[in-house]
């Protein structure tokens, strides 16, 4: 059986930064599933595809080559790990992330990766839903104001001018959007560690997620 561990949170906690961390130490293909959702928003966007508009979203997420190489996500041959954490696609992303049909086609294609590779998936659902029988659970979280400081702070070292307060609100409406959606809404596995890591560093973090699985395997 596969080795599969499960890094869930809200927007901005983190998550995948500490998922490549504890991938690369334990020999697991990261797997980050937010980049996923952020590319259909990106190519939805890019084609006109409104997210009311399922029969068209499903129809371009069929139609999309995606794979990850080095933690980059690659569609149709295009690297756009850059282009999808721009503020456009944050503030779009969940109303796409909330359609039923755009949730059941990219699960389908996380769990035949968890089914063929050992892997570390970060995400909304990935304990509840796509990996509800992985051996290792987190839920990762921090304040909304530490999580849109770390947001920020990205962004700005990118030259990108943003605002703190617009991503504050940002990660706020996120949270609810996510936590209150009626696919696969953000909420913690009943079986995952919570991590609050407000006043953690990444490396605090991935020591104790590290910790935790090693005493355990």
């Amino acid at each position: 059986m596969n080795l599969s561990i499960a890094i869930d949170g809200p927007a901005g906690a983190g998550k995948s930064t500490i998922a490549k961390l504890v991938g690369k130490k334990f020999n697991l293909m990261y797997i980050n599933t937010g980049y996923m959702y952020r590319a259909v928003t990106l190519m939805a966007i890019k084609h006109n595809i409104h997210y009311t508009d399922k029969k068209n979203l499903c129809k371009l997420i069929d139609s999309l080559s995606m794979h990850f190489e080095n933690d980059r996500i690659i569609v149709d041959s295009k690297d756009i790990s850059d282009r999808i954490v721009m503020p456009d696609i944050s503030k779009n992303v969940s109303n796409y992330a909330a359609v039923l049909e755009v949730r059941e086609k990219l699960v389908s294609i996380q769990r035949a990766l968890s089914e063929k590779y050992n892997v570390i998936m970060d995400g909304r659902d990935i304990g509840t839903v796509v990996l509800k029988n992985a051996k290792f659970k987190f839920y990762l979280t921090a304040s909304p104001e530490e999580r849109a400081k770390r947001r920020y702070d990205e962004l700005t070292k990118k030259n990108i001018e943003v605002n703190y307060n617009d991503i504050l609100n940002d990660i706020k409406k996120r949270d609810y959007i996510d936590s209150n959606r009626k696919a696969s809404p953000l909420k913690k596995a009943k079986d995952a560690v919570e991590i609050d890591s407000s006043f953690m560093s990444i490396e605090d973090v991935v020591n104790y997620i590290s910790k935790y699985i090693t005493d355990r395997t």
